[in-house]
């Protein structure tokens, strides 16, 4: 998605000119910010297709802006933290983002977890019908979904990722299969990466999360989701 519009958002000058050089190379068209402050108002003023979002900032930490951004918006949102520690990329994820990346990153890897994060599976390549899985219904055309008759709210990857498994109920879907359709074709032997993913989905539409019956593990294989609960 060349010429999308990246807003980069970190306290450190340097980071952000780095950043926002060889984001234009690549295309893309770029804004900084250098709070979340300022880069809330930066997005009450214009439409961005992605967020590089700093986690550690002076007044609102970059978690408290994504959480603050992501009950009304689905643009894709990339966190910078600073450790590579599982709590850090449990707490991005749970803060809404899309994506993690650790503090130093090489351009070619910043690149293509961007890639990943504005990829979206077309609706067209499953159905605009909705599909009922026996307690979750997913709805393709508008992104929704309804878990028990309540509205919940994904970020845009892990709806792309329920989407997928939605369109192949009961069939187990492999690890590589799963990363190169939600994520593109970078990806394929990060499975932990996407065993983190798959967590917080279950945290979102499973009753208990540590015993699922909706979206099963098939050891050393993939996954599948279940057309219903038993």
């Amino acid at each position: 998605m060349t010429g999308a519009r990246i807003l980069v958002v970190d306290d450190e000058p340097q980071i952000r000119r780095v950043l926002k050089s060889a984001l234009s190379g690549q295309g893309y068209e770029v804004f900084d910010a250098r709070t979340g402050e300022e880069a809330l108002q930066a997005f009450r003023e214009r439409r961005f297709d992605l967020l590089l979002l700093d986690v550690n900032m002076p007044g609102m930490s970059g978690l408290e802006t994504c959480r603050q951004i992501r009950p009304t918006s689905d643009v894709a949102i990339i966190m910078l933290t600073v450790r590579d520690a599982e709590q850090d990329k449990v707490d991005a994820l749970d803060a809404g983002a899309d994506d993690y990346i650790t503090k130093p990153f090489s351009t070619p890897e910043l690149m293509a977890r961007i890639r990943a994060a504005l990829r979206r599976l077309p609706v067209s390549a499953t159905s605009s019908v909705v599909l009922d899985l026996g307690g979750i219904q997913v709805h393709p055309s508008d992104r929704r979904v309804v878990v028990r008759g309540q509205a919940v709210r994904l970020t845009p990857k892990e709806f792309d990722l329920l989407l997928y498994l939605a369109s192949s109920p009961n069939v187990t879907i492999t690890h590589t299969k799963l990363l190169q359709a939600v994520w593109g074709p970078d990806y394929g032997d990060q499975v932990e990466y996407l065993r983190t993913f798959v967590n917080q989905l279950r945290k979102k539409i499973e009753e208990d999360p540590a015993h699922p019956v909706y979206l099963v593990t098939e050891p050393w294989i993939g996954y599948r989701l279940q057309t219903s609960a038993p």
